[in-house]
């Protein structure tokens, strides 16, 4: 599932009853959850961030906004955080499932939307910017709303979206994609907030300023201090006393995860709170975290500790939590403190026991059924073979495949992710085929040609993803292939059976997956390119699964 992050500020820190009537238009959207709402006096501005697929997230987004139009008035709006609008930035932030460049699309579209629909000037800053300097915010709104009127005048600050005219009571709104900003703070076992900004001086990207053996401070030929820089980019970070807790804390904002990781920063931490007699005790996440960046944590200290680390996402949250200290100062909930987790829709398929699973399944509902089912093979086969490399890590007469095992155990967990997830998929279109084939009845009996236009066109939308999301199933099935014959090859002989097994699942899930992709085409007239298109795609497929898989069980019968 795309997952995005989005975290409107709005210039109006004050009001309370102001800034609930512009959440409650994020509240209203099905798909999105209101994670937090941040308003600070003093800079007469709230922070707002909500999470939830990249549709629903510029629904929200574009009706806050709306609101917050017709509620503030930036003729009147004074505050300490520099700002040019009622809603003064907007950025979109990649999540789960969904990558920057397509982040910089919805930024793009919400955009363009406020800019056509809401009839203001709208601009593009970071990763969706459209021209160099516009990269940097500071440019975008140099010289604050008191400057706009004037700005707007000059061509080479024309606005990316809506009109080139100064809206005086709406202002401007600068729209970005970003990296997701960590929050994320190291514990020490001491009250010397001193120490504690030292290391942060060492850590963080901007480093501290240089001195020489007089101690005084370096400068360069222009009279600029100079700087040494620190450990690790993206790495923002001060040492401060917090009272609360009665100890000193390293203060890190971490604004790209996957550069600098929360498992990187500790271990540094660590090492250099050793060197000055002290302890990291462990850590917190202020906020939330994407469950990417926690598993990546459990992977680092389960292979640090010499531990195959392909195995459930539980497992390796677990470890994180245990590594990183993470409930040193108060607990680390899971369901409270990972974005995925929060926003996880409750009556999943997946989240069924067997039992549970199977009695709906032998029920009259005609969902779930067999393309769903068909997911469940490719994740049971994605599983056995993680299972195997379990079994084979670190056993006598397989050591020297640890190296190979362990990639292969974690690109196998990472596979039945993404399984697991088409087992609900599959019935999430058939349900969505179902409303569109409704829609199509009533739309007939209407006899209103607009209205049977659009029925029909929503019914064959809705047959394509139908038809998609079991083709998308045989391939990532398939896709297992060449994986399990290495599982079958240097796996523990004592598990060979159980690879066997996962070929003849694989087998199984891509051939029940075909059979749904055929009765789905059947709907398609024969001259349609997406039916000529798919068929091929499937039958090229379901021409090799049996060879592919038969040649995986004759390794498995050379061995038992």
């Amino acid at each position: 599932m795309k997952i995005v992050e989005c975290v409107p500020n709005f210039s109006e820190g004050r009001n309370m009853a102001v800034i609930d009537q512009i959440t409650d238009e994020i509240k209203k959207i099905k798909g999105v959850r209101l994670l937090d709402v941040d308003p600070g006096f003093d800079t007469n501005r709230t922070v707002v961030t909500f999470v939830g697929d990249p549709e629903s997230v510029k629904e929200a987004a574009f009706n806050a906004i709306k609101k917050s139009h017709e509620l503030i008035d930036m003729t009147k709006h004074k505050g300490a955080h520099p700002r040019f609008g009622a809603c003064d930035v907007c950025p979109v932030i990649p999540v789960s499932g969904i990558t920057m460049d397509e982040c910089v699309q919805v930024a793009h579209d919400l955009g363009k939307k406020l800019g056509d629909e809401l009839d203001y000037p709208v601009f593009f800053y970071e990763y969706a910017a459209k021209a160099p300097e516009r990269k940097n915010l500071a440019w975008v709104r140099q010289g604050e709303y008191e400057a706009l009127e004037s700005n707007l005048k000059d061509p080479a600050r024309k606005p990316d979206a809506g009109p080139s005219e100064f809206r005086p009571k709406q202002g401007a709104t600068a729209v970005s994609a970003r990296d997701f900003l960590i929050a994320y703070n190291v514990n020490l076992n001491t009250n010397n907030a001193k120490l504690a900004h030292d290391i942060a001086l060492n850590i963080r990207e901007q480093g501290r300023t240089m001195r020489d053996e007089n101690d005084k401070i370096v400068k360069d030929a222009n009279g600029k201090k100079v700087k040494k820089p620190g450990v690790f980019k993206n790495c923002k970070a001060i040492g401060w006393y917090v009272d609360d807790y009665k100890r000193a804390q390293i203060s890190i904002n971490l604004t790209n995860y996957h550069i600098t990781s929360m498992h990187d920063v500790f271990d540094e931490i660590s090492r250099q709170a050793e060197e000055r007699g002290l302890r990291a005790t462990g850590s917190e996440v202020v906020g939330v975290v994407p469950k990417d960046a926690v598993i990546k944590a459990g992977i680092h200290y389960m292979e640090k500790q010499g531990s195959c680390a392909g195995v459930p996402d539980d497992e390796l949250i677990k470890i994180a939590i245990q590594s990183l200290g993470l409930s040193d100062v108060a607990e680390f909930k899971p369901e409270e403190k990972i974005i995925e987790y929060m926003i996880s829709k409750p009556g999943k398929l997946v989240d069924m026991t067997v039992t549970e699973f199977n009695d709906m399944l032998s029920s009259d509902a005609p969902a779930p059924g067999g393309g769903s089912v068909a997911a469940l093979c490719g994740t049971l086969a994605a599983s056995l073979g993680a299972m195997v490399m379990n079994l084979t890590y670190d056993k006598k007469g397989y050591k020297q495949f640890n190296e190979k095992v362990n990639s292969i155990a974690k690109d196998l967990q990472n596979r039945k992710n993404e399984l697991n997830s088409l087992i609900d998929a599959d019935t999430d279109a058939f349900n969505v085929l179902m409303e569109a084939l409704s829609m199509r009845s009533k739309a007939k009996k209407s006899n209103d040609t607009n209205e049977v236009e659009k029925a029909e066109e929503a019914y064959y939308d809705a047959t394509v993803l139908a038809t998609d999301v079991p083709l998308k199933v045989m391939k990532k099935i398939m896709e297992l292939v060449p994986i399990i014959k290495q599982v079958a090859e240097i796996g523990n002989t004592n598990a060979a059976s159980d690879a066997g097994v996962a070929a003849l699942l694989i087998n199984s899930g891509v051939k029940g997956a075909g059979l749904n992709v055929r009765i789905n085409l059947s709907g398609f007239d024969e001259s349609d390119d997406y039916k000529i298109k798919t068929l091929k795609e499937m039958n090229d497929i379901l021409d090799n699964v049996d060879s592919d898989t038969e040649a995986i069980l004759r390794i498995i019968d050379g061995k038992i």
